[in-house]
């Protein structure tokens, strides 16, 4: 077992004291980098990227040696378990990802397996191992996957949508039909993310992009019980090191408190929810992640300077606080402007 150089980021997660705020940044290997550009121009494709382990790590491997990020997070797809239940995941230049055979009958449903994520997903185990090693202790790892429910409206979609009506005319029309293709997608989500730990993974998270989209029963019901469920699954310890897991919906400010119950040890939050509220609502029970707006790193590094300032001091003193965005870095920010969010982080002082 590898002792962590800087473990700064798993002591935020669970409350223990730090000596500063740590900082990473949701969607840091890709495409705002020249390098990973040029990667991904040699690999052909993002698929090729994500299933091969090498090209993956690479990738992974990549913003860290810009910025002095205090965690590195898996380069794979959401998408994954989708993909290997068969449903045969590509992607178009513009439009992002669809499905070859989405879900468009019961029978669809019911013939879906839970796949095994040491055999069907093998390559993203390869991959978290191989990032793990050339890590050399340096940061934490983080594994991820996407939530059942945002899951669910890809498979049932067939890729990215504006409002979600087939999905949720299943949901209203078909409820226990929805549950059954839940429940397999959070048993497969505890598989997968469990395999990751055992791989190497020091930290998990769950994104939960689309729950901001349904009403509060809908989310309580379709979404965030099924965040519970996993959460209960999930591997909490692994060679005598806690695995902290972080729980992110989008949109989801309104149920900070349900979250909180839910049982993970820290919250993402997106730019439309004030952390200092955040904080005072459920920041005794979890740690919070977040939350810059993701727009913001196109302006200047001075306005970006103040804009992390506002947030760290919002926030106020004490651990429980991982900076990051509050949704994936935009593919054509200048990484000088990274590197200016990086360094606001880490040269703050809470006034």
């Amino acid at each position: 077992m590898t002792t962590l150089k800087n473990d700064i980021f798993i002591k935020a997660l669970l409350k223990q004291p730090v000596s500063r705020t740590p900082v990473w940044m949701m969607r840091q290997a890709g495409r705002y980098l020249p390098e990973y550009r040029q990667l991904r121009e040699q690999a052909g494709s993002f698929l090729n990227l994500c299933t091969n382990p090498e090209l993956a790590c690479e990738v992974t491997l990549q913003p860290l040696r810009r910025f002095d990020f205090d965690a590195a997070i898996l380069f794979s797809d959401i998408l994954t378990i989708p993909d290997a239940m068969g449903l045969g995941l590509y992607f178009t230049e513009h439009e992002g990802p669809k499905f070859a055979r989405p879900l468009s009958t019961e029978q669809d449903i019911k013939n879906l397996l839970v796949p095994d994520p040491d055999e069907k997903l093998r390559y993203v185990m390869d991959a978290v191992s191989l990032i793990r090693k050339n890590l050399h202790g340096s940061v934490p790892l983080i594994g991820f996957s996407g939530s059942p429910w945002t899951l669910a409206t890809y498979m049932i979609e067939g890729g990215s949508s504006k409002n979600f009506q087939k999905t949720k005319a299943l949901m209203y029309e078909q409820p226990n039909l929805m549950h059954a293709l839940l429940t397999k997608l959070a048993d497969a989500v505890a598989l997968y993310l469990n395999a990751q730990i055992k791989a190497g993974a020091q930290a998990v998270m769950i994104f939960d992009t689309w729950g901001g989209m349904l009403s509060t029963e809908d989310y309580l019901r379709f979404s965030l019980a099924y965040g519970e469920k996993i959460r209960s699954l999930l591997i909490t310890e692994q060679d005598s090191q806690r695995i902290p897991s972080i729980w992110f919906t989008k949109g989801g400010g309104l149920w900070l408190e349900s979250m909180a119950n839910a049982g993970f040890d820290a919250l993402g939050l997106d730019w439309q929810t004030d952390i200092h509220q955040a904080r005072q609502r459920v920041g005794h029970q979890v740690a919070l992640q977040g939350n810059l707006d993701p727009v913001a790193l196109y302006a200047s590094p001075e306005v970006i300077t103040e804009k992390v300032t506002a947030i760290l001091n919002n926030y106020g003193l004490g651990s429980g606080h991982v900076f990051n965005l509050g949704h994936g870095i935009l593919p054509d920010i200048n990484p000088d402007h990274v590197a200016a969010l990086v360094n606001a982080v880490k040269n703050h002082q809470v006034s």
